[in-house]
């Protein structure tokens, strides 16, 4: 049995699974993907692009039909036989592809569509592509490319040593090291945490930044405020393309801070703690789930308190141990239970 495996916003963390999957699952998996742009748009609107592109293939599970009549539900397709007619979508055509793909469920290996080895079912456009015309073939590296103009300024930070910068000064007696590590989109709210780290400054308390994280073609007015703001206090500002340096510049922080108004799990702040850091995140979406109580805020007021506190005596971070359970996401923990969930025989409860 063959496994499909479809991303809708192939990029970050959400890239980082699904090539840990596929090289985990190598002949077995078959990968299709769009690029990690507007997911917004993606989360509404992709379901119909890869029903159309996704070729039918007899090797795949079946979805039962309780959930099928969730997803004509949350679509508003109309089934008709085993075709399907976009209600309420002018200029789109009846298909039967979403039939064969629910029943069977993955692609073939031959098409020219997706691929088993690392060529992807992507496009190089803002939107989706008209499901009219067969996706581009890009190798990895292309695929994972994410080239922003906005950024050009910052290239000068994206090869710079962190430990070369913070090198001459007692590791104890050093400013407070706070990282931001997530996407410069609105749904990280980046204005909060940049309002929080102004009031800081404003009150003469000591601290140093890096701002981390992949910004795309619309990047947020207060990212080009706050570093014009933040003077002197910024450490690093910009995407880290290296895994390398993005560990290196993460080990060096003390702190690392989530401002999420959006967030389904949250790699970049676990990644954090692997790395040592200190994390503060909002007791709201999935952080309660993850991180105990003494890691999580209710407001900014809460937020500045503790990292005025921190900034006062960044001691505190520096000899904290970690309270919480991290051993449970890592792949030695959790490529058996993926393993036994995708080679299961189909149940009406999956």
């Amino acid at each position: 049995m063959s496994i499909l495996l479809i991303e809708a916003f192939y990029g970050g963390s959400h890239k980082q699974l699904m090539d840990l999957l596929q090289e985990e699952l190598q002949d077995d998996c078959v990968l299709c993907t769009l690029p990690a742009k507007k997911w917004h748009w993606k989360a509404r609107t992709a379901a119909l692009y890869f029903m159309q592109t996704v070729p039918t293939s007899t090797n795949y599970r079946f979805m039962p039909q309780h959930k099928l009549a969730r997803l004509e539900k949350v679509t508003g397709l109309k089934r008709n036989g085993d075709a399907y007619q976009l209600g309420g979508l002018p200029g789109q055509q009846e298909s039967g592809a979403l039939g064969g793909l629910m029943k069977n469920s993955n692609a073939h290996h031959e098409s020219g569509l997706c691929e088993a080895q690392p060529g992807l079912c992507t496009t190089q456009h803002e939107g989706l592509p008209s499901p009219l015309t067969a996706p581009a073939r890009l190798n990895k590296s292309e695929a994972s490319e994410s080239t922003n103009p906005c950024q050009e300024e910052d290239k000068q930070h994206l090869t710079f040593n962190l430990s070369n910068i913070l090198s001459g000064r007692d590791y104890q007696q050093r400013p407070l090291h706070v990282a931001w590590p997530h996407r410069w989109e609105h749904d990280k709210d980046p204005k909060t945490f940049f309002k929080v780290l102004l009031k800081l400054k404003e009150k003469n308390l000591p601290f140093h930044v890096s701002v981390l994280g992949e910004a795309f073609t619309e990047i947020p007015d207060i990212f080009s405020e706050a570093k014009k703001a933040l003077g002197s206090s910024v450490l690093h500002w910009g995407y880290l393309p290296s895994k390398d340096d993005y560990f290196q510049a993460l080990c060096m922080a003390d702190v690392v801070i989530s401002t999420a108004k959006h967030e389904f799990f949250g790699v970049a702040m676990v990644e954090a703690v692997y790395c040592g850091c200190y994390p503060l995140c909002p007791k709201a979406l999935v952080y309660p789930e993850i991180f105990p109580a003494e890691y999580l805020y209710s407001t900014p007021e809460q937020l500045f308190k503790r990292l005025q506190n921190f900034c006062k005596r960044p001691d505190i971070v520096r000899k904290h141990l970690y309270k919480g359970e991290t051993a449970g996401f890592s792949w030695a923990a959790l490529g058996g239970k993926f393993r036994s969930l995708l080679a299961a025989e189909p149940r009406e409860d999956l």
